[in-house]
C-alpha cells in the first residue's frame, strides 16, 4: 500500500516550504501532506508594522500569538494528522531542522501509526538542548550570524524568537544569503525570505525532547544530511545520527546525503525527494 508522507517545517517556516518536495513526490506517484504547525502559515502573527515602511520598534514591541505556543502543542497538533493519515494506509514522517523536535514527540506518542520517521538535518536529541549547542561540532554554525542581522526583539523580553526577514541591507542579506541559501540566486533566496514567518515559539526547546526507545526507538528512522548546510554543519548532524545510534543500537540509523544548504531544497527539491521516494518503495 502507497504511503503517505507527512512534511513538518522548520523554525518560522510553514507548510510552504515543502511545496517543491511536494510537487516533486506528487509527480513520482507519492501522496503527501505539510501542516501548518501552530501559529504558522495563516495562523502567523504578521503585523501592519512588519509591512513597508517597516516600524521596527512597534514591530519589535507588539505581542505575539507565539508566546503560549509549546513543543506539546506542535506534537498534538502533529498526532492528529497523523491519526487521519493512517486510515488511508502507512504513514513516513518527515521532519526538517526545527521539526526535529516535533518528529521525536509523534515517535514517543503514537509510534504504532508510523512506517518510518525522516529527519533532514533536523534536530534529534538524546542528551540536554545546551549540549549540543555546546558540542564543538556546532562551532562552524552561522546560525547566531543570521540572528544578528535579522533578530527583531530580545527573545527573553518578547517572549517569542521574532525575525524580521524584511531586511534590506545590502550586507546583511548577502550574509544571510550565504548562511541558509548559498547555492540560490539572490531572486530565489529574496523568494524564500518571503515565505517565512516572522515568529516563532521560544519554548520548543524548552519541553519535553526526551526519545523513548521503547516507543520513538521502535520505529525505523533515516537521516539525510545536507552536505552544505551551514546552519546546521554535517559534523553537527553527525552528531545527532552517532548519538541516537548509540542510545538505540538494536534500530539504527539509515543514514543518505544529499547536496545543498539549509533550505536550498525549496527550489531544488529533486535529490531530497529522490531518497523520500526510495523510502517509500522499500
Amino acid at each position: 500500500m502507497t504511503p503517505t508522507f507527512v512534511l513538518v517545517h522548520g523554525s518560522n517556516a510553514n507548510s510552504f516550504s515543502w511545496s517543491a518536495v511536494q510537487r516533486e513526490l506528487a509527480l513520482r506517484g507519492h501522496r503527501c501532506l505539510a501542516v501548518d504547525l501552530p501559529g504558522h502559515g495563516f495562523q502567523a502573527g504578521f503585523l501592519p508594522a512588519y509591512q513597508a515602511p517597516q516600524d521596527l520598534a512597534a514591530f519589535a514591541a507588539a505581542p505575539s500569538p507565539m508566546t503560549s505556543v509549546t513543543l506539546a502543542d506542535y506534537v498534538e497538533h502533529t498526532v492528529a494528522v497523523v491519526r487521519r493519515a493512517a486510515e488511508h494506509g502507512p504513514v513516513i514522517l518527515v521532519g526538517h531542522s526545527l521539526g526535529g523536535f516535533t518528529l521525536g514527540g509523534v515517535g514517543n506518542a503514537v509510534p504504532e501509526l508510523l512506517d518510518r520517521i525522516v529527519y533532514i538535518s533536523a534536530w534529534c536529541c538524546t542528551r540536554p538542548v545546551a549540549d549540543y549547542l555546546s558540542a564543538p561540532e556546532y562551532a562552524d554554525s552561522q546560525a547566531a550570524a543570521v540572528g544578528a542581522h535579522v533578530l527583531a526583539a530580545d527573545p527573553m523580553t518578547a517572549g517569542v524568537i521574532r525575525m524580521n526577514w524584511r531586511i534590506a541591507d545590502p550586507e546583511a542579506l548577502a550574509a544571510v544569503h550565504e548562511a541558509m541559501f548559498a547555492e540560490g540566486t539572490e531572486a530565489e533566496f529574496l523568494a524564500a525570505l518571503n515565505t517565512l514567518d516572522p515568529d516563532e515559539s521560544l519554548h520548543i526547546t524548552q519541553g519535553d525532547t526526551s526519545l523513548d526507545p521503547a516507543t520513538w526507538g521502535r520505529v525505523p528512522r533515516s537521516y539525510v544530511r545536507l552536505a552544505e548546510d551551514r546552519l546546521h554543519p554535517p559534523a553537527w548532524q553527525d552528531l545527532f545520527i552517532a548519538d541516537a545510534d548509540a542510545a538505540n543500537p538494536e534500530h539504527p540509523f539509515d543514514v543518505h546525503t544529499a547536496a545543498g544548504s539549509h533550505i536550498g531544497f525549496l527550489s531544488r527539491p529533486d535529490e531530497v525527494a529522490g531518497i523520500l521516494d526510495s523510502l517509500a518503495r522499500r
